[in-house]
């Protein structure tokens, strides 16, 4: 999703809604999270809300930076998450370390949550979601769109 979303209550009840039905219906146990988005804050908030009730479900972190982690901070993002990792694929790539990673995280996921939301973009220009919606489209992954 984009770093800046237009989250609104319909928003929130629909995503929420998603991610209990991907559990109880589509018998998703693992979500996976990239960062620097408020859609991803979002979809992690309401997970974690959801893991109070289904505490099978487990919440990853990709990183695209840090390679290697020491442990206080691994033990800090496990307050947050339930695991987290970095592809061994990002290694030396730069700039495109995030697009990368969104590359990685479609590859390993059946279903894709994304909130793409073109007329929020400057004119001419193309956005990581954006990016990452293609990919999916491309590698024909189920995509639950929103925005």
């Amino acid at each position: 999703g984009h770093r800046e979303i237009n989250e609104t209550e319909t928003l929130r009840g629909s995503l929420r809604a998603i991610i209990e039905k991907l559990i109880t219906e589509e018998n998703v146990d693992t979500f996976l999270f990239g960062s620097k988005s408020r859609f991803d804050s979002l979809c992690l908030e309401l997970v974690t809300e959801a893991r109070k009730k289904y505490m099978h479900i487990k919440r990853v972190w990709v990183r695209a930076d840090y390679p290697e982690i020491d442990d206080s901070y691994r033990e800090y993002l496990l307050e947050l998450y339930d695991d987290t990792y970095f592809p061994e694929k990002l290694i030396g790539a730069g700039k495109a370390a995030y697009v990368k990673r969104n590359y990685e995280m479609i590859k390993n996921s059946d279903i894709c949550v994304v909130y793409y939301d073109e007329s929020a973009l400057p004119a001419g220009r193309r956005s990581g979601a954006g990016i990452a919606l293609a990919y999916a489209e491309k590698h024909n992954k189920r995509i639950l769109r929103m925005g």
